[in-house]
């Protein structure tokens, strides 16, 4: 993964941010979406695409943009770097191996209250038998 290379392939949209603000956020657009071409990527190998698709699925959409946005600030250019920060962790978190999971044995203790358990439910069903029988 080349960091610059992503960065130069990154698209980024200025639109109108929700919430309070009165005038200010009537006239300016401070909210920054960022959009990413996984497919298209040259930064990236067709492992790390598809390691990419997995894991960040839901904020994929069905043209294949991975799109993040912010809106934290006033500042259209804070939001800027808030929004590629947060891009790049994403990003690096998702290319992450995921450690190999270590086989256990059940300890002594569960097993033993597993054995009391089922011995439990097995005295419950004998009492519900009728004894005349």
């Amino acid at each position: 993964m080349n960091d610059e290379l992503i960065l130069t392939e990154l698209d980024y949209k200025a639109v109108r941010s929700s919430g309070p603000g009165g005038q200010h956020a009537n006239k300016t657009a401070t909210k920054v979406e960022l959009s990413f071409d996984i497919e298209n990527s040259e930064a990236l190998s067709e492992k790390e695409k598809l390691r990419i698709q997995k894991k960040l699925a839901g904020r994929i959409n069905k043209e294949g943009f991975l799109k993040m946005s912010s809106e934290d600030s006033r500042s259209q250019q804070t939001n800027k770097e808030i929004v590629t920060q947060n891009f790049l962790f994403e990003l690096q978190e998702s290319l992450k191996k995921p450690k190999p999971r270590k086989k256990t044995r059940p300890t002594k203790a569960s097993k033993i209250k597993r054995l009391k358990a089922k011995k439990k439910k097995s005295e419950i069903k004998a009492n519900r038998k009728d004894p005349l029988k």
